[in-house]
């Protein structure tokens, strides 16, 4: 036997795969099927390598730890630059894919031992400061972008004007862009969203040549930023364009349901992250706090500093 080697004298057999046959297992019964199914399956191939490639029933969650706080720390790093250590996000992100790999096999009857990392807590994470661009810094990163490439500076306007992410505009395809019109499918919510745009970006799209417009520029897009005067906070690098079209969708008036449907959130929860910004929102703020709503001989009161 390749897999499992029978031991009659125990009542059951031994399951000899390692960790990197059940990640290919996996990809090969529902990874595959994924929107970011090839992207999942490369980091899990990479963690299996820090981790040895274990027996994939030697795996635990005491091993696991141990290998994210060698990430944490950045003794295990996966490329040059991230290798000052990983952010908690990010470990928990990649806990996800390894926990979900032993229990999408169990679904599939293809895992029946217990999920190894089933009961492990992830990091609690301090919910982040959310950062968006500004008028001005959105001239100043557009300027340098195209000095760095124009399609550089193509991809990012895709994305400050439809609210896409970084991966969807990357990918984007000629089929997807109808006149004044760009449709986003295989998205991370599973639903495709057609978004409309300006005359002049559609027409700089489509005046590129090709089927598939751009190639990924990630770490092109890092470079630039870098260089500009704008500071966010970390893990927000490309995010910070979907954020931006969010938060000036709703300064300038824009309905939260229309965001949600822009924004592809299934969740209402989601976009709700942007509600604050709304004019009336501060409208209230202005209206309704306790000494606007004071009776109006107490607010002279307050205003002179008598007490009632």
């Amino acid at each position: 036997m390749d897999e499992t080697e029978a031991k009659p004298w125990l009542g059951e057999s031994v399951d000899r795969r390692t960790l990197k046959d059940v990640v290919e297992l996996w990809y090969k019964l529902h990874g595959k099927s994924l929107t970011a199914g090839e992207h999942v399956y490369d980091k899990l191939i990479l963690m299996v390598d820090a981790l040895g490639n274990p027996l994939a029933t030697d795996l635990t969650s005491k091993i696991f730890a141990h290998y994210r706080d060698k990430r944490l720390t950045g003794e295990i790093y996966f490329s040059e630059k991230w290798k000052k250590g990983a952010s908690p996000v990010t470990i928990n992100l990649e806990q996800s894919y390894m926990s979900g790999v032993f229990s999408e096999l169990a679904r599939l009857g293809e895992w029946t031992a217990p999920n190894p990392l089933e009961n492990m807590r992830k990091f609690t994470i301090a919910e982040k400061e959310m950062a968006w661009l500004t008028h001005e810094q959105i001239t100043e990163l557009l300027y340098d972008c195209k000095r760095q490439s124009p399609l550089l500076a193509l991809i990012v306007k895709i994305c400050l004007s439809t609210g896409a992410r970084w991966r969807e505009a990357v990918n984007l395809t000629r089929s997807q862009v109808t006149k004044y019109r760009i449709t986003f499918v295989r998205t991370k919510g599973k639903k495709n969203r057609s978004i409309p745009i300006s005359k002049e970006l559609y027409e700089e799209i489509i005046a590129l040549d090709g089927f598939k417009f751009f190639s990924d520029c990630y770490f092109q897009f890092l470079s630039v930023m870098e260089k500009t005067s704008i500071v966010l906070p970390r893990g927000q690098l490309t995010h910070v364009l979907r954020h931006t079209f969010a938060a000036h969708f709703m300064m300038s008036g824009g309905n939260i349901l229309a965001l949600q449907k822009i924004l592809g959130h299934h969740d209402i929860k989601m976009t709700m992250r942007y509600a604050h910004l709304a004019p009336e929102h501060l409208e209230t703020a202005l209206r309704f706090n306790p000494l606007a709503t004071l009776p109006n001989g107490d607010k002279v009161a307050a205003a002179v500093g008598i007490a009632p």
